[in-house]
């Protein structure tokens, strides 16, 4: 643990200017919220240093040290920071760490993914996706988009229901029924198009589908004209993931269907060794 900022710490950190910002980020908000800002620059400083105490937040943002202390407050409160009990200093706290962590660990299965990714790319000039499952939706963190002038676009960032995409399907595979149930209470699902499943019975039977032969459809369902195939991957911690490659309706023809098929399920299961 480091040692307690030196007095005068505080006071050389108001005399150096400090580009809060991200590298490569956008310009200042026409509306900023000052209390926000103020509370992210002071995590922010922990890039700089491992403990603060009450009086050097004060003097670095520029604020009262009643204001300083509710900043304080909130944040430990949200677990951002602690206060060592001896010290009576302020620390990075276990929210900012499993943060730090997850995104770490994102980023690691997006790099082991990518050869996989390329692989599928390459063998079939499609679109291919790697997703993550949270709660009921898909989150799609990579892709490789396909060469042909005519192809699925990339969802890099995109958030979709589950029930509604074959990656989504193929993760909810891997779920019990009483987890299913908790993440779909009611029996009704929202169609996103006039071929998405609507019901938790007819997902319920499709996910028996899924898990008996080890891979998931998607027929138009999150997208005309799109249709898709897709596997599922268990990573560390229990993080569902899957691989997916799309394909415009009108080439996904029985044939490619089966060759596409065949590589997702191995693909997946590669990158599920990787990831153990």
């Amino acid at each position: 643990m480091a040692s307690q900022a030196s007095p005068d710490w505080g006071a050389a950190v108001t005399k150096r200017p400090r580009n809060t910002g991200a590298a490569g980020a956008a310009a200042p908000p026409q509306y900023p919220i000052e209390s926000v800002d103020n509370a992210l620059r002071l995590l922010l400083l922990f890039e700089e240093e491992q403990q603060v105490r009450l009086t050097d937040v004060s003097r670095y943002l520029g604020v009262a040290t009643s204001t300083a202390h509710r900043l304080l407050a909130i944040l430990q409160y949200r677990g951002f920071v602690r206060q060592d009990p001896a010290t009576r200093s302020y620390e990075p706290g276990p929210s900012l760490s499993s943060i730090a962590f997850l995104a770490m660990r994102h980023l690691d299965v997006r790099t082991r993914a990518r050869p996989t990714l390329e692989r599928l790319n390459k063998e079939f000039g499609e679109t291919v996706h790697l997703s993550r499952l949270e709660g009921t939706s898909v989150n799609f963190l990579d892709a490789i988009e396909g060469i042909r002038a005519v192809r699925v676009g990339s969802r890099i960032g995109r958030a979709l229901p589950a029930h509604c995409t074959s990656s989504g399907k193929a993760m909810l595979s891997l779920l019990d029924v009483d987890e299913l149930n908790r993440l779909f209470p009611g029996e009704e699902l929202d169609a996103v198009t006039k071929h998405t499943i609507t019901s938790r019975k007819a997902l319920h039977r499709e996910l028996v589908r899924v898990r008996r032969q080890g891979y998931a459809l998607s027929r138009e369902e999150s997208e005309d004209g799109v249709r898709s195939v897709s596997a599922p991957v268990r990573g560390a911690s229990g993080v569902l993931y899957a691989v997916a490659v799309s394909v415009p309706t009108h080439r996904m023809n029985t044939a490619l269907r089966t060759e596409i098929t065949t590589s997702v399920v191995n693909a997946a299961e590669e990158l599920g060794a990787a990831l153990l």
